[in-house]
């Protein structure tokens, strides 16, 4: 039972739920214009947490064809016979139910809007079967975290909580794209569709920058329209910083599982110290 938990959490990459709690936090503290409710960060944390166990293991389940036929996926634990298909299933449906009862204990709107979020969560693994535009489709669920914490806690949308979706958008597809070149050549004989498969190689390392780009440039603008004092510039900063090292790691390293794992880390890193300088902005205005 330890060893099939273990199993499964290393599937649906539970860790990578602390990627996506900063900017959904964000969210919250830009509704709040500082610490939101215990009651309401508690509700938002948990519906990160089911969102993001349904998107995986539904990615999981619709792709296990897909993982079986690439080098690199096919010890996952479906195609390696490690954990039965259904349970990816099930896993998906306790995890909507989690995201369910999560918008219900925050407010109206945000369980008049609970049927995007679950569509964008299974949508997204079907994707790649006929658009490379899906690293955007994979952007948008991941921003609908800052989106819905924006919306948990005020109950309404503002232009500040609509560039915070389209900054995370940007950001996530622009990190996407890089991880989508490690499979070029195995997705380009799949006929899977990604745009370094649709446009080549050099798509996906000059866009992701693009990207990012336009992410400093979205987060800039929030900031000035909700009026946040001064070290929320800081982490626009870092976010400027964050592509000139993404730009040299592109320069300097030859083996794409380095550096994906080196942008994830430093993504991520970002992520944090953005919150910080958000909520610091908040605080001291």
């Amino acid at each position: 039972m330890v060893d099939s938990t273990r199993v499964f959490l290393k599937e649906i990459r539970v860790e990578h739920t602390l990627f996506a709690l900063p900017f959904a936090y964000i969210g919250a503290v830009f509704a709040a214009r500082g610490v939101p409710s215990w009651h309401a960060l508690l509700w938002i944390t948990l519906a990160v947490l089911g969102a993001r166990t349904a998107a995986m293991a539904a990615n999981r389940y619709f792709d296990r064809d897909i993982d079986a036929r690439n080098p690199r996926t096919a010890r996952r634990a479906i195609p390696a016979g490690r954990i039965a298909a259904p349970i990816m299933v099930w896993a998906t449906i306790a995890g909507l139910a989690l995201l369910i009862v999560a918008a219900w204990q925050l407010n109206p709107l945000c369980v008049k809007l609970l049927p995007i979020a679950a569509l964008g969560v299974l949508l997204y693994p079907l994707c790649k079967r006929f658009t490379w535009l899906t690293h955007f489709v994979l952007g948008a669920v991941d921003a609908l975290a800052p989106l819905g914490a924006y919306i948990g806690v005020s109950g309404t949308v503002s232009w500040p909580a609509v560039l915070l979706f389209g900054a995370v958008t940007v950001w996530v597809a622009g990190f996407d794209i890089i991880y989508a070149l490690m499979d070029l050549p195995t997705d380009r004989e799949q006929g899977i569709s990604s745009l370094p498969a649709r446009f080549g190689e050099r798509s996906g390392r000059v866009l992701p920058l693009v990207l990012h780009a336009v992410m400093a440039v979205m987060l800039t603008a929030a900031g000035a329209l909700a009026h946040v004092s001064w070290p929320y510039a800081l982490g626009v900063l870092f976010a400027i910083g964050l592509i000139a090292f993404e730009d040299r790691l592109f320069e300097r390293s030859e083996n794409l599982f380095v550096l994906n794992e080196r942008i994830f880390t430093s993504n991520m890193g970002f992520s944090v110290l953005f919150l910080v300088t958000t909520l610091a902005g908040f605080s001291l205005r």
